[in-house]
């Protein structure tokens, strides 16, 4: 084991005991503490991604991983404002349910407590170390951060700015603790240490998942690999499906709810399908078309032939995969064989058409004439999220205050015995 994994294990589980007695107003005012705290530190924490951006380049990082990587004024405010957004929200943990008298007087119900202590292995995406912060800081766990090498000197700098807030507001310190060694070999000590860490989340590309999936001793929750498919019906109106398509695909294609896959009924395709791939190649968009829509597309600047794996692949860039077909069975079946249960759309104005796609779509996020690019904590009033949940025990879709706590059962008696 390694020592800093102990050592930090055996503060983060203190922590946690003292977390979860923690009073609502408390945990809130640790959390703006954090938004304030994040702005205050700006220079600085710009400073060190201006620094982290700077090595990736050298590195060769790709673009995609760059927009990740990369914190702006902006983006920085937006992710302060996340934080608040969480302290705004009602308090999960204490919370009773299913509540009920039994025959033998017993009253018994659940409480919703915190799982404990929560480990988190994520890549390029430095927001990730706050919006985990305070997601865990508000449902009472204590988390364990590991970010990727790439983001390091970001990481480090966000960290301080939290370690700083909690120390401000009377939270204990240990409470978020950044993991400072880059040793890959770390990543696997984490996943055993099941003395420490109640719950794994790993957040990055799909080789981590499956390391993480293949050699943990802990609950991990997966998710966070999208290849997302939007569905064009024939019953489809043109005026929404162009600018769902758009946005799905362009506005920010770097990310796990960016559309990767076009599926278009093939009595719509002829007049449709070059409408759409003309507003595409305006943002730079390459399509990658099997021969149906290829042969509809020919001579378009943007229209390529697909490769054996275009289907399988989640691009995270402004690449789309294209497909004609007949019929919403054969959009089904696609999607059944190539989804990754990530978020997927119909378009369409056919009622019967939108519930079977529901129901028959088993993606943690089925869309009726919507963007994809919805799937995310904060749209979805959770003020953030840890992850996209792609599986289906504990939680599915974005994970928020909720999906961190579990309950426990609460029995109140007044001298039964079993007989």
């Amino acid at each position: 084991m390694f020592a800093e994994l102990a050592e930090k294990g055996i503060k983060a589980r203190l922590a946690a005991r003292r977390l979860g007695a923690l009073d609502t107003a408390t945990k809130n005012h640790t959390l703006k503490c954090m938004a304030d705290t994040l702005m205050q530190r700006e220079p600085e924490i710009l400073s060190a991604n201006d620094h982290d951006i700077d090595a990736g380049q050298e590195a060769g990082l790709s673009e995609a991983l760059l927009d990740r990587l990369l914190l702006t004024i902006h983006r920085l405010e937006s992710i302060a404002n996340d934080v608040l957004a969480v302290a705004s929200l009602p308090d999960p943990v204490g919370e009773t349910f299913d509540a009920r008298t039994l025959p033998n007087g017993l009253r018994i119900g659940k409480r919703r407590v915190p799982v404990g202590v929560i480990g988190v292995i994520y890549e390029s995406r430095p927001n990730v170390t706050v919006d985990i912060s305070a997601l865990c800081l508000k449902s009472g766990n204590a988390a364990i951060l590991r970010g990727g090498k790439e983001a390091v000197h970001t990481n480090r700098a966000l960290a301080a700015a939290i370690a700083e807030a909690c120390e401000r507001s009377g939270a204990p310190q240990d409470a978020i603790q950044l993991i400072q060694s880059q040793d890959r070999a770390l990543v696997k000590e984490m996943l055993t240490a099941n003395r420490y860490i109640d719950m794994i989340i790993p957040r990055g590309g799909a080789s981590l998942h499956r390391f993480a999936l293949q050699n943990a001793s802990i609950p991990v929750i997966t998710g966070g690999i999208g290849i997302c498919h939007a569905y064009v019906d024939e019953s489809a109106d043109p005026a929404k499906v162009i600018p769902i398509v758009h946005n799905a695909k362009v506005q920010r294609p770097t990310v796990c709810n960016a559309l990767d896959t076009l599926l278009i009924h093939h009595r719509v395709a002829a007049d449709l399908l070059p409408r759409i791939a003309d507003d595409l190649a305006r943002a730079g968009v390459e399509l990658r078309c099997e021969p149906r829509s290829l042969e509809i597309l020919m001579g378009h600047p943007a229209a390529r032939s697909a490769g054996p794996a275009d289907f399988d692949t989640e691009f995270l860039s402004l690449v789309l995969a294209v497909k004609v077909v007949d019929s919403l069975d054969e959009a089904l079946d696609h999607i059944y064989q190539h989804s990754t249960q990530h978020s997927d759309v119909i378009l369409t104005e056919n009622y019967s058409h939108a519930m079977r796609f529901v129901n028959e779509v088993d993606s943690a996020v089925v869309y009726v004439n919507a963007s994809t690019r919805f799937t995310d904590g904060g749209q979805f009033g959770l003020g953030a999220e840890v992850a996209v949940s792609t599986q289906r025990l504990h939680a599915r879709g974005p994970m928020g205050l909720k999906e961190l706590t579990t309950y426990k059962w609460v029995i109140f008696g007044e001298g039964q015995v079993r007989e």
